[in-house]
Formats: structure tokens, C-alpha cells, sequence
């Protein structure tokens, strides 16, 4: 488990996405860095095609993300309508979404700036058009936030990380058990300690990594490293 979980191991994922070009989600994986260090303050407009991404990108690959993100925030600007958005990306309801985000981009900006504590951001990204619980973590740390998102992929390497394949059938993309969480914790506290980088760019590798199979869980393997020994259902 040492051998996978630890500096080495990490650091040879991120050389390898970063040699395949897949060193990036919204932003590169040196600019979500910078960012976690010192976040930038964005103005309504940055804040708006912030969100606007993360609802684009729930449920599809980032290539399709960015490119339908492009083509609607060319042309959010020039005040299109539903109709128009529906013949880019035809899903009602996120577009519905991404049309309050943008109309409403100012207050929702500023309440997220006025937010004293992380605990308030979250609570407050939660409550954005289509954004849950789990989209909200991904949105916080897009904004600067040092935070994980605990989606199916990286529940299931806390899992392993954890050592009990008991507690696998907890794992949920839209309901975080507090056992997948802790177990998830205590993983990106101890590749912190290991890597000295923040869990938020921990969690983005880490999530690229399995993304592009570089971790596959499904036959026990870390092309990496070819050394994972605990098993999943």
C-alpha cells in the first residue's frame, strides 16, 4: 500500500498526464496550483463562466466540457436566447441553469465573495442552479478553494486507500457516506504530508489519473506502478 500511496507514485502520475497534454481540467494543472496558492478574486463575468463550466462538465469528458463552454460563452455576451443555447447543447436543464448563472452573474458573484468561511462558500455554491454537493466542491476549488472533490473515482481510491472493501458498497456519486469521506480524508492528508501539495491539486491528478486510465481499479492495477494489491467490487 506504501508503494502506492506515496510520493513516488504520485509524482509519476502527474509526469505521465502532464507528458500525455492531459494536464489540465477548466485550467492547467500550473494554473489551478497558482490559484490554490493565491486565489484570484473574479469579477461576475469570470464568476459566471466559472459555474457555467462546472454544469457543462457534470456527466461528460472534458474535451466535450470545454468545447461546448467555448461556443456558449462567445455568445452569452451578446444576450442570447433559450432557444438559441438549446441548438448547442440540447439539455433543458442545464441551459436553464446556465441562463440564470449568466443573468444573474453580479449576486451570485457577490454573495459568494461576501462568504466569510469555507463552510459558508460551500453551503452558498450548493445553492447555485445546478450545482449539488459534490459540483459544489469541484466549483470551490476551480474559484481557489483548497477542497476535494469526492466523486465516484476518488471515493473509490479512499476506499483502497482505507483498506476495507467492506464499505465499497457505500460509495455514491450523489450521497457522500461519512466513512467513503474520512476514508477519502485521510488519503489526501497523507499524500500532503508526502507531496507537500495542496489536496486541492492532490484531488485533480489524482482524478485525471483515473479519468484516463492511468489508475484502473477494475483489475486491481496502477499503470504506473503495476503494484495495486487490495481489491474493489
Amino acid at each position: 500500500m506504501d508503494k502506492i500511496f506515496s510520493a513516488y507514485w504520485f509524482f509519476d502520475l502527474e509526469s505521465q498526464l502532464r507528458n500525455l497534454g492531459l494536464d489540465s481540467d477548466d485550467k492547467s494543472f500550473d494554473e489551478i496550483k497558482k490559484n490554490l496558492a493565491q486565489p484570484k478574486k473574479l469579477n461576475p463575468d469570470e464568476f459566471a463562466s466559472a459555474v457555467i463550466y462546472v454544469i457543462l462538465a457534470s456527466g461528460f469528458s472534458q474535451k466535450t466540457a470545454k468545447k461546448i463552454h467555448s461556443i456558449i460563452m462567445e455568445k452569452m455576451p451578446k444576450k442570447p436566447a433559450i432557444e438559441d443555447l438549446l441548438k448547442i447543447f440540447n439539455n433543458k436543464n442545464k441551459i436553464n441553469a446556465v441562463y440564470k448563472i449568466w443573468q444573474c452573474r453580479k449576486d451570485f458573484c457577490d454573495g459568494f465573495y461576501n462568504c466569510k468561511c469555507l463552510y459558508d462558500k460551500l453551503n452558498y455554491l450548493q445553492k447555485l442552479p445546478h450545482i449539488g454537493k459534490i459540483t459544489a466542491n469541484h466549483l470551490a476549488r476551480n474559484l481557489g478553494e483548497n477542497v476535494v472533490k469526492y466523486d465516484i473515482w476518488i471515493q473509490r481510491l479512499g476506499v483502497l486507500y482505507g483498506g476495507n472493501s467492506r464499505i465499497a458498497q457505500k460509495i455514491d456519486n450523489g450521497n457522500l457516506d461519512t466513512d467513503i469521506k474520512k476514508c477519502c480524508d485521510d488519503m489526501f492528508e497523507h499524500l500532503h504530508q508526502e507531496t507537500n501539495l495542496p489536496i486541492g491539486y492532490i484531488d485533480v491528478v489524482l482524478w485525471k489519473a483515473c479519468q484516463n486510465k492511468l489508475i484502473s481499479m477494475d483489475n486491481n492495477l496502477c499503470k504506473s506502478q503495476s503494484c495495486m494489491s487490495n481489491t474493489l467490487p
